[in-house]
């Protein structure tokens, strides 16, 4: 990219001729119900964004007619949603629910669609194109076996990932989470921090956030939690820091979520026990417990030292208690491990 999208208004600039993304929206009743992209307002983008670039309005105004000469220059089409693949950068995690996309499958199939989505040629396969926004519009006309209309621009793996970034900031549905990953996946693709940074409309530190959860987490313990909409950064940075600190944290989590009943949990949910997982349990305030007859004599007494318990129960008690204790144990064991598959 030889110019830098930096601050609000290049991105601006590249909303004003992006399709929306009508999900579910896809009819004209409910299009023209709703509010133009260009007209809704973007996420603040921070101080350090702005501030980082100096280029005059003629640059900018240079580079919002470049990309919308990219954009005119690709036309409509209609294609074969077979000969599409995703973005090389993925920016989404499953739904817990697959309500929202059933009905824009229905919507697509008795109304038609309204609106195109976009894509690229591929870069090294002939013949074939890669989703640059429209990922369910897409996949709607896959399940549904009919052509998709899109529009085919030309945009480097840079352009792609701001046009992507754009298109998220517009609908502002991304959960933190995911925009952890989609930062992580730029950076492994090699894409510089200036135009991760435009994608996602941030500044430097919340940059370094989102690399900090993304780097520490591994990929399969974020999918097996899922989107998390209610969870945000400071939940997501607790868990990363702990993890980070903690060598046996990680083997807790992965325990955790693959029990059958946290997996049919919503995602955010899911995240609530991942992170319980790792707390650390209180330490015993004591390591000796006095035991006592119902009338209050002493008995006995339990020992709690680490992983070791020790139980000693004497006098005219001690044969009656071993034969008592011998019989319940497995009994014991039992409520045991229910709870610990409850926890």
């Amino acid at each position: 990219m030889s110019k830098r999208p930096s601050g609000r208004s290049i991105l601006a600039n590249f909303s004003s001729f992006s399709e929306p993304d009508a999900e579910v929206g896809e009819s004209a009743s409910l299009e023209s119900a709703k509010p133009p992209i260009h007209a809704q307002p973007l996420p603040r983008v921070g101080a350090g964004v702005i501030g980082a670039t100096h280029r005059s309005l003629s640059e900018l105004r240079e580079e919002r007619d470049r990309l919308q000469a990219l954009v005119d220059a690709g036309g409509g089409a209609e294609l074969d949603p077979k000969l599409i693949d995703p973005s090389p950068f993925p920016d989404r995690l499953p739904d817990d629910s697959d309500v929202e996309f059933e009905a824009l499958k229905k919507l697509i199939s008795e109304e038609g669609q309204k609106v195109p989505i976009q894509v690229r040629r591929h870069p090294t396969t002939e013949g074939r194109y890669q989703v640059i926004y429209g990922h369910r519009r897409w996949r709607a006309a896959v399940d549904l076996g009919i052509s998709v209309k899109a529009t085919v621009v030309a945009l480097s793996d840079s352009e792609l990932v701001v046009a992507q970034g754009i298109e998220n900031a517009a609908r502002q549905d991304l959960s933190w989470i995911e925009r952890a990953l989609f930062a992580w996946r730029m950076d492994e693709a090699g894409i510089k921090s200036r135009d991760i940074r435009a994608a996602l409309s941030i500044d430097d530190p919340e940059l370094a956030r989102l690399r900090a959860v993304s780097r520490v987490l591994p990929l399969d313990v974020i999918e097996a939690i899922g989107r998390a909409p209610k969870v945000g950064r400071p939940r997501w940075l607790a868990l990363a820091t702990t993890v980070g600190a903690d060598s046996s944290a990680l083997g807790r989590v992965r325990k955790t979520l693959s029990a059958d009943k946290v997996l049919r949990l919503p995602s955010d949910e899911r995240f609530r026990h991942a992170l319980d997982a790792v707390k650390v349990p209180a330490q015993r305030s004591h390591s000796e417990i006095e035991l006592r007859s119902p009338n209050g004599k002493a008995v006995g007494r339990a020992t709690f030292s680490g992983a070791d318990v020790k139980l000693s129960v004497g006098g005219e008690h001690a044969a009656a208690f071993n034969a008592f204790l011998e019989a319940e144990l497995p009994a014991l064991m039992e409520r045991f491990f229910s709870q610990e598959e409850r926890a």
